[in-house]
C-alpha cells in the first residue's frame, strides 16, 4: 500500500472537514463585512451556529459528493450553482423578496434588471449565485484541500459524518427559511422553477465523465502538455476578474460585465487545468484570490445597520491578517507535498 492509498487518520480527516465547516460561512458571510454583525465579535461567534449548518455542510457535501465518485472541479462548480440557487430562491428568498433588505440600496441595485415576468433581478441571480459558487463553496474548499495536500483527493467523512452533516444542513435552512418566511413568502411557481434549475444542474453534474486516473483538475495529475501562467498570474488575473464581479454596476452593463468575467475566468481555467504543468499551487491561486478580493473590499463595504467603525475595521484588519496568514500556511503545505523527496543515500552522496 502505498503513501497516497494509507488510510487516512480520524483526526486529519475530521479536522479538515471541520475546518471547512468554518471556513465556508465566514467566506460567505463575514470576509466582505456587509452587516452590521461584523462590529459585534461575539455574534459572529455564535452566529456560525447557525451559519455554519447553513453554508459549511453544503461545502462539505459538494466535495465529499464530487470526490467519492471519482469525479472534480467541473462537478463541484455545478453542484454549487445548484445548491446557491436553493439558498438563494427557497432558504432565504432573497431572489425574489422585494423587501429582503429594509435599505434603500436593495431597491437600487434590484430594480434596473428586474424582470416583472419573472419577478426576479437578473443582477440578483447572477450576483447571488455567483457568489455562492466562488465564496460560500468553492473557494473554502480549495483553500482547505490546499492545506491538507495529500488527502486532497480523497473523501474525508464516513455514513456517519455525511448523515450528521445532512440533519445539520436541514436544521439549518429550516431555521432560516422560518424566519424568512414570516413577512414573505415566494410563489409556488417560484419554488418550483427554481426546484427545476436546481436539480437540472445536480444531474449535469454527475453526468460529467470522471477524472481520468492522474489528469488535470489541479489535483497534481499529468494532463496533456503545454504551458501554463505562472501561479502568481493566475492569481492577479483571479483577483481581476472576482474584483469585476464584486464591483460591477447594477445595471444591465453590470450584469453584461458580470458574465464576460465569468466566461473569460471559465474559459481559461478549462483550458489550462488539463494541461501538465497545471498543479494544486495554480487551484490554491484561484481560490486564494477570492479570499482576498472580499478581505481587502470590507475596508470598503458599508455594513447595513448601525456598526462601530473601530470594531468594524478591527474585525475586517483580524480577518485580512487570519486570510493572509492561512493561504501562506496552504502554500507551504502544497509546496511541501509537490517537492520532489531526495532519493535514498542522496544526502550521503
Amino acid at each position: 500500500m502505498t503513501a497516497d492509498q494509507a488510510p487516512i487518520p480520524a483526526r486529519t480527516r475530521i479536522g479538515a472537514a471541520v475546518g471547512l465547516l468554518l471556513l465556508s460561512p465566514i467566506c460567505a458571510e463575514y470576509l466582505i463585512g456587509y452587516d452590521q454583525i461584523i462590529s459585534n465579535p461575539l455574534d459572529m461567534l455564535t452566529g456560525l451556529l447557525v451559519l455554519g449548518p447553513l453554508y459549511g455542510t453544503v461545502a462539505v457535501l459538494i466535495r465529499e459528493a464530487a470526490r467519492r465518485t471519482g469525479r472534480g472541479w467541473p462537478t463541484m462548480l455545478l453542484l454549487s450553482a445548484a445548491f446557491g440557487l436553493v439558498q438563494a430562491g427557497v432558504v432565504d428568498q432573497s431572489l425574489f423578496n422585494p423587501d429582503f433588505v429594509d435599505e434603500a440600496s436593495w431597491d437600487d441595485d434590484r430594480l434596473p434588471t428586474f424582470v416583472a415576468g419573472l419577478g426576479v433581478s437578473v443582477k440578483h441571480v447572477v450576483g447571488f449565485v455567483g457568489g455562492h459558487v466562488i465564496w460560500s463553496f468553492c473557494a473554502p474548499i480549495g483553500v482547505v484541500e490546499s492545506c491538507v495536500p495529500r488527502i486532497a483527493d480523497r473523501p474525508w467523512l464516513g455514513r456517519a459524518g455525511i448523515t450528521v452533516m445532512v440533519v445539520l444542513y436541514g436544521l439549518g435552512a429550516l431555521v432560516i427559511f422560518k424566519e424568512h418566511s414570516k413577512h414573505f413568502l415566494a410563489t409556488p411557481a417560484q419554488f418550483g422553477t427554481v426546484a427545476l434549475f436546481a436539480l437540472g444542474l445536480a444531474v449535469a453534474a454527475f453526468a460529467l465523465p470522471r477524472r481520468r486516473p492522474g489528469g488535470g483538475d489541479g489535483s497534481g495529475g499529468r494532463g496533456s502538455g503545454g504551458r501554463v501562467p505562472p501561479p502568481w498570474a493566475v492569481g492577479c488575473g483571479a483577483v481581476v476578474l472576482m474584483g469585476a464581479h464584486q464591483l460591477s454596476s447594477p445595471g444591465w452593463g453590470g450584469v453584461a460585465l458580470n458574465v464576460a468575467a465569468w466566461a473569460l475566468a471559465g474559459g481559461a481555467l478549462l483550458w489550462w487545468s488539463g494541461r501538465q504543468d497545471w498543479g494544486p499551487v495554480h487551484v490554491l491561486a484561484v481560490c486564494g484570490a477570492a479570499l482576498v478580493v472580499n478581505a481587502a473590499l470590507s475596508f470598503v463595504v458599508e455594513p447595513l445597520g448601525d456598526a462601530s467603525p473601530v470594531l468594524k475595521y478591527g474585525a475586517n484588519a483580524v480577518l485580512m491578517i487570519v486570510v493572509l496568514l492561512l493561504l501562506g500556511w496552504a502554500r507551504r503545505r502544497v509546496r511541501s507535498t509537490a517537492a520532489p523527496r531526495p532519493l535514498e543515500g542522496a544526502r550521503s552522496a
